[in-house]
């Protein structure tokens, strides 16, 4: 399955995107990822295994869901993703092209003819099921799944941040498998086998929430990455837009670009296969002379690494509230509110002067983004989902027994890119600002 063309194809695709232009050594691939996590889901099954009493059908499809739940991703991943969901382009969604790859391409003949008739479709159905059913679908799909494990440890490493490391080989070390209620109601309920941390465990698991909760705002949202990612966004949908109204031409792409055939028919499996980071960066130099101004003057940004700059309000509006030392909780809860309640009040009328704006006037780019974190029982809905701790009075949820995970904030960002000579921009944020 590894020497399918659609699997290979993940060499071409970074797992951090432009994550590169504020780490250099960030530049592993989904392909290197998508291993990674294949080895990691081997040892998360060896587990189950001890108490199965050897290999089971379900631990293949669940080994083999865990190889292939990246396999759809498109060029720089959840930001070409973002642009799809914005202009309901369907095979822009990692998803959708995952679940056809998986059912009905060269993937499928090869799980079929190895595995057994209709095997791509179970190994389908596990990824398109994003809240697990079993005990071997939270190997691939849980608060505390191989695809997590892996990333993690392999995003820390190449991004060099040293705040989030995690004892993985101690945490599986102290995996086992154990029973707990399937619902909160614990007499009306059946019985569930899921993964168990032992109690040793307990402060390595702390860590672990904590580590990957901490690569957020250090990697994944660093405002460097999102500034590209949002320019990148603006270029694909402007790009859209000339091609559907038939000035294509402006665009700097000849008709038979690979980016070109798939804006012109977003629906179509094998052009969007046809896309890759290596595509993108390709077609820089040719956009970069298109006659739009809005296309050229996002490639030669990213070409160039010109950024816009960032205006983070969200951080502006906390200056105002400073923390006094002594607060108590409920005070602190009340000036959390009160940030939270001005900055989207900004935010929104920050939106409105961007809504305004026309294609040739420069532009202001939003970003807004808000992540817990950890999910609790009653936002999952099952316990598959949740970080499990043995303890001698019971199985406990990690977030029962943890003050510091159950207390935990979720980290927002409301953030505002701007040309740097885009005076009339600037002046209306600061303006807001200072209201």
């Amino acid at each position: 399955m590894i020497q399918t063309a659609p699997f290979q194809r993940l060499r071409r695709i970074r797992q951090l995107g432009f994550s590169e232009f504020v780490f250099p050594g960030a530049t592993h691939t989904r392909f290197a990822h998508s291993i990674g996590v294949y080895h990691v889901a081997r040892s998360l099954i060896r587990i189950i295994e001890r108490e199965a009493g050897g290999r089971t059908h379900q631990a293949d499809v669940a080994l083999s869901a865990a190889l292939v739940h990246d396999v759809g991703h498109g060029m720089f991943s959840h930001a070409f993703e973002d642009v799809g969901k914005k202009l309901g382009l369907p095979m822009a969604i990692h998803e959708n092209v995952s679940d056809s790859l998986i059912r009905h391409a060269e993937i499928s003949e090869v799980f079929n003819k190895e595995l057994g008739r209709s095997f791509s479709d179970e190994v389908a159905d596990v990824i398109k099921n994003k809240k697990p059913g079993n005990l071997f679908d939270s190997v691939v799909s849980s608060q505390f799944d191989a695809d997590r494990l892996d990333y993690m440890q392999r995003d820390r490493l190449m991004t060099g941040v040293q705040g989030s490391g995690v004892d993985a080989t101690w945490i599986l070390a102290n995996l086992e498998e154990g029973s707990v209620p399937a619902t909160a109601d614990e007499e009306s309920a059946g019985q569930i086998k899921t993964l168990v941390l032992g109690p040793k465990a307990f402060h390595a698991a702390e860590h672990y929430v904590l580590s990957l909760f901490q690569l957020y705002p250090n990697v994944y949202l660093h405002k460097t990455t999102r500034g590209s990612e949002k320019i990148f966004s603006c270029l694909i949908m402007r790009l859209f837009t000339l091609i559907r109204e038939g000035h294509g031409s402006k665009s700097g792409l000849p008709p038979n670009h690979p980016i070109y055939l798939f804006l012109s028919d977003p629906g179509c499996l094998e052009k969007a296969l046809s896309l890759d980071d290596a595509v993108f960066w390709g077609a820089l130099p040719l956009m970069k002379t298109a006659d739009d101004r809005l296309v050229a003057d996002c490639a030669t940004r990213l070409r160039e690494r010109r950024l816009m700059k960032c205006v983070d309000i969200r951080r502006r509006v906390e200056g105002k509230f400073p923390i006094r030392q002594g607060v108590t909780d409920e005070e602190r809860k009340e000036r959390d509110a009160n940030v939270t309640l001005q900055s989207k009040s900004i935010m929104k009328q920050i939106i409105e002067i961007a809504a305004k704006r026309k294609v040739e006037d420069k532009q202001i780019l939003i970003d807004e983004y808000r992540r817990s974190p950890y999910k609790k029982f009653q936002d999952s809905q099952t316990p598959l989902n949740q970080i499990l701790i043995r303890q001698e009075r019971g199985i406990e949820d990690m977030a029962h027994l943890s003050s510091v995970v159950s207390s935990a904030e979720s980290y927002e960002i409301n953030r505002v890119y701007h040309c740097e000579d885009d005076i009339e921009g600037r002046s209306a944020i600061e303006n807001l600002l200072k209201g």
